[in-house]
């Protein structure tokens, strides 16, 4: 029953715990120095599931490229202007396309696997109790497993545009900017410092799923629940947006300003999309962080 605790988990946030004097704990014991953050970055990094992820991220810009020098010539007349026609423009060009086609839901899968793991599989393989009965204060354990969540889903949205910018350099060089639907051309140094905006923009827009698979991940022991029920969140979001019936309500959604980055890359940007991205991400990710905090203090980690 939830708000109840047992012998594992007395310790873990209680008075008991805070290494005073007199008050039972062993001597030396400091609160601030359990869990700390290069452990459980290590811990993390050695899962299979991140190297795996890692690799997939890495590895997506190369397929892609390759996709692109098979494909050369077997396709239609290139006389259109949609963003995948024009990724063979240049490095900053397919460095764009490959964000594109990424983050509705690769990126959004490698952040609810971090996010959404960390704490549920600890759960599962009831190793949490232990954890907390080392004695690690329990919002301690649950900020460090946090910080190190967003670390490695800041990782993973970073690395992959920029090993697409990378990789499409070398494939296709170093060119100017084409602009997806008019076909301006916008130098590319011009355009690099916005691309730099694009992507801090693209891994905001990823905290309501880091902030829900964590909130999920407090409360369950499955992480597989975890991370399907913030890839749902997307999926149930996206549906719902293509309802044009809920008018200006639609804003509202967590998914709604996920592509307002492609107004960063026109001629004249255009950025008040993303300031509206950037609030709904920011409001509901803290919303949903404050609950996962107050449910994982009331978790019993005992039954």
């Amino acid at each position: 029953m939830n708000g109840t605790h047992g012998p594992g988990t007395a310790l873990a946030g209680s008075p008991a715990s805070t290494g005073s004097p007199g008050d039972g704990s062993a001597p030396g014991y400091l609160a601030g120095r359990t869990l700390p953050l290069m452990v459980e970055v290590v811990r993390q990094f050695k899962r299979r599931r991140t190297l795996v992820m890692f690799g997939l991220l890495l590895a997506l810009p190369w397929i892609l490229v390759i996709a692109f020098k098979v494909g050369a010539g077997s396709g239609q007349p290139g006389n259109t202007l949609r963003i995948s026609d024009l990724a063979t423009e240049g490095g900053l060009n397919f460095a764009a396309f490959a964000l594109s086609v990424s983050a509705s839901f690769l990126l959004v899968v490698a952040v609810a696997l971090f996010c959404g793991d960390t704490v549920a599989s600890e759960a599962s393989w009831s190793s949490l109790r232990y954890l907390l009965a080392a004695p690690i204060p329990r919002d301690r354990l649950l900020r460090q497993k946090l910080i190190v969540a967003m670390g490695y889903s800041a990782a993973a949205v970073i690395c992959l545009p920029l090993m697409a910018l990378l990789a499409g350099t070398l494939a296709f060089g170093w060119n100017d900017v084409r602009v997806p639907g008019t076909g301006e051309t916008i130098a590319a140094l011009e355009v690099l410092p916005r691309f730099g905006v694009v992507i801090l923009y693209a891994l905001i827009s990823q905290f309501v799923v880091a902030a829900l698979a964590f909130l999920l991940s407090a409360g369950t022991d499955s992480p597989l629940g975890a991370v399907g029920g913030a890839v749902g969140l997307v999926i149930v979001s996206s549906i719902l947006q293509a309802v044009e019936a809920l008018g200006s309500l639609r804003e509202f959604l967590p998914t709604f300003w996920n592509t307002a980055w492609l107004d960063a890359l026109a001629p004249q940007p255009d950025y008040s999309g993303m300031l509206k991205g950037v609030a709904v991400s920011i409001t509901y990710s803290a919303i949903l962080i404050a609950f996962a905090f107050r449910r994982f203090r009331r978790k019993d980690v005992v039954s």
